[in-house]
């Protein structure tokens, strides 16, 4: 995969992108060539790319940390211990996790997305299609990534604040219906986006290849499409079919070179957040839950993601356990690969893909063979991780079933706490083992099913909110089922 470093971008814009003169004739006069109306593209593109990577991958701030204090635990790829009530691993979590999300991404990141379709659009003074196509992706991946978190979400009237008929308190739209748009908005980005057509600058994920671009748009529909099977079966096997007859219209990844993924520099503020995160702190561990299914299938993939213990074994830590219960077992820390801080931030990868077919496959909504489909996510998990996979690896996994498919997917996605949470909670595989008699839970005992919303937007937006509840079917807490569980 070729590697685009990247420094740190600090560029964070607000929604007032376009000041106008207050007439016509005092345009010229109110003008002030060092605070230009519009701004290029290229300048919004970076820093909207890295804070969705950034709060998807591994957020560095504490306290906000989603995808590394949170689910990665949750999912029990790792375990930390508890010492105190909202830092640990017990299903508590600060409500500054739900704000950071929700804020930043919202105004750090989509609103950028926003107004880069709006600069590049036909007839605007940036029209490009290549940066439309762009946006779109980013734009349908952020979204897709903040309803699969938190449930139905301002969708349709989100960041209107500065229309010409501004909305300051936003609709929440059901998750069905923002998946409907982001399916349609992929489908767009694909037909958009140009290869050979007018160049991009400032894309710090793709280095401005348009191809990687499609077929990262693509891939991601068919995982959406996949994601939402079971509610919306007809629709969905329609989509997946339409992207997989017709490859050259509608390119998807081939290879571990090709997958979504933001490159770091060793730099302080662009490192990889896992390090800067793990490389200082000794109360994370590989789960218990994770070393031992590795251990029982032989899988070489533990020695990319775990660290020997001094006695040179591998060895797990079971998750909810206090500082004092953890303290008497010795635990494999986090492996060498996610401390690089030059590592990725992944976004979606070869593996993941396959593995969506793999699935497809084996309930019928695509053609194929499911089996072989997953040898080859399996072996693209290897891969990825700088490992061949055994020549024996499949005899290893007995019968093939929906539980084998998503188990093997939950061992690939480990870092992806975030996407391993999501196919965990869609299909309740794996099947997690009982707690360890000594673990202590919150939330009833109930391994979270979503966020509960910002209380921010009780107080600032308190009316849609409350409909954005309703659309829940359930209450605003972290064990109702969001609308694709299975």
């Amino acid at each position: 995969m070729k590697i685009h470093k990247i420094i740190p971008y600090t560029l964070i814009l607000a929604s007032g992108l376009f000041a106008g003169a207050c007439t016509s004739e005092f345009e010229e006069i109110n003008t002030n060539p060092n605070e230009p109306e519009l701004v290029n593209p290229s300048l919004l593109l970076p820093n909207a790319i890295q804070v969705s990577a950034d709060r998807y991958w591994g957020h560095s701030t504490r306290y906000e940390r989603l995808n590394i204090d949170a689910a990665m635990c949750w999912i029990q790829h790792i375990a930390r211990n508890i010492y105190i009530n909202s830092e640990g691993d017990n299903y508590e979590v600060p409500v500054t996790i739900a704000s950071g999300t929700w804020n930043n991404v919202y105004r750090n990141s989509l609103i950028n997305f926003e107004s880069m379709l709006k600069l590049s659009a036909p007839g605007a003074r940036y029209a490009n299609v290549n940066y439309e196509g762009i946006a779109l992706v980013m734009k349908s991946f952020t979204y897709a990534y903040i309803t699969d978190v938190f449930g139905p979400i301002p969708y349709s009237d989100a960041l209107k604040g500065t229309a010409d008929e501004p909305i300051y308190s936003p609709k929440y739209d059901s998750m069905e219906e923002v998946y409907a748009s982001i399916l349609a908005d992929l489908k767009l980005a694909n037909e958009k986006l140009t290869v050979g057509g007018p160049r991009v600058e400032g894309d710090i994920l793709f280095g401005g290849n348009i191809m990687r671009w499609k077929k990262f748009a693509n891939s991601l529909r068919l995982k959406l499409a996949n994601r939402q099977a079971a509610k919306k079966p007809a629709e969905s096997r329609a989509i997946m079919q339409e992207i997989l007859a017709n490859p050259s219209v509608f390119p998807i990844f081939t290879s571990n070179a090709e997958y979504a993924a933001l490159d770091h520099a060793n730099v302080i503020g662009s490192r990889n957040k896992m390090f800067d995160v793990f490389s200082t702190r000794s109360d994370w561990n590989i789960s218990s839950t994770l070393v031992d299914k590795l251990l029982e299938l032989n899988d070489p993939r533990i020695t990319a993601y775990a660290k020997p213990t001094p006695s040179g074994t591998y060895a797990g830590l079971p998750n909810g356990l206090t500082d004092e219960a953890a303290a008497t077992f010795v635990a494999s820390t986090i492996g060498d690969r996610f401390l690089d801080p030059e590592a990725p931030s992944v976004l979606m990868t070869y593996s993941e893909l396959l593995f969506v077919l793999a699935e497809a496959a084996f309930d019928g909504d695509i053609q194929g063979n499911s089996e072989t489909y997953l040898s080859q996510a399996i072996a693209a998990s290897f891969e990825q991780n700088g490992l061949t996979m055994p020549s024996d690896y499949m005899g290893r996994l007995g019968t093939i079933t929906k539980e084998t498919i998503m188990t093997q997917k939950w061992i690939a996605l480990f870092g992806q706490g975030i996407e391993a949470w999501t196919e965990y909670r869609r299909t309740g595989f794996p099947v997690m083992p009982a707690p360890h008699p000594n673990s202590i839970f919150t939330n009833n005992g109930v391994l979270p099913t979503r966020l509960e919303y910002p209380l921010t937007e009780y107080s600032l937006n308190s009316e849609n909110v409350a409909i954005g509840v309703q659309l829940l079917n359930g209450e605003d807490n972290m064990r109702t089922k969001l609308w694709w569980a299975e």
